[in-house]
């Protein structure tokens, strides 16, 4: 047995002792670390739709939330060694439903979004704030 190089460095000859890999080399984590991403970005975007009074955070929010439910859509259509379907061969073939579905969606995120900020900015220039205590202090008088 070799000793340590340090004294807080536990030799990796000892019995039962696993030495520590790489995060990106470990299956667990790197297979489901897209799902991971899309979980915090759907987190985030509903914390901030529900708890900012800001409008535009609101709609950075809602982008974000988008956005996990995009990445979780083309991460679940995932396929190792899948090919495109119109591709002569054989093989495991990806579906491209999803990704499609994800395509679509995408278009109407920046059409909503579009919109929203349009209305955001109709309401800063009739109430005088994006603040969504002060918008509705401003409706009720």
């Amino acid at each position: 047995m070799t000793p340590a190089s340090s004294p807080f460095e536990i030799p990796a000859t000892l019995p039962g002792v696993v030495a520590l890999q790489p995060l990106s080399t470990v299956p667990a984590v790197s297979t489901r670390l897209p799902y991971l991403v899309a979980v915090v970005l759907l987190g985030i975007g509903l914390v901030v739709l529900i708890d900012d009074d800001s409008l535009v955070k609101k709609v950075v929010g809602l982008n974000l939330f988008q956005t996990g439910i995009f990445l979780f859509l083309v991460t679940a259509a995932v396929r190792d060694g899948g090919r495109s379907p119109n591709l002569a061969g054989p093989g495991p073939y990806v579906d491209p439903v999803p990704q499609v579905l994800v395509l679509t969606a995408i278009v109407v995120g920046v059409a909503v979004t579009a919109v929203a900020l349009a209305l955001v900015v109709r309401i800063y220039r009739t109430y005088g704030s994006l603040r969504e205590d002060v918008i509705r202090e401003a409706m009720d008088r």
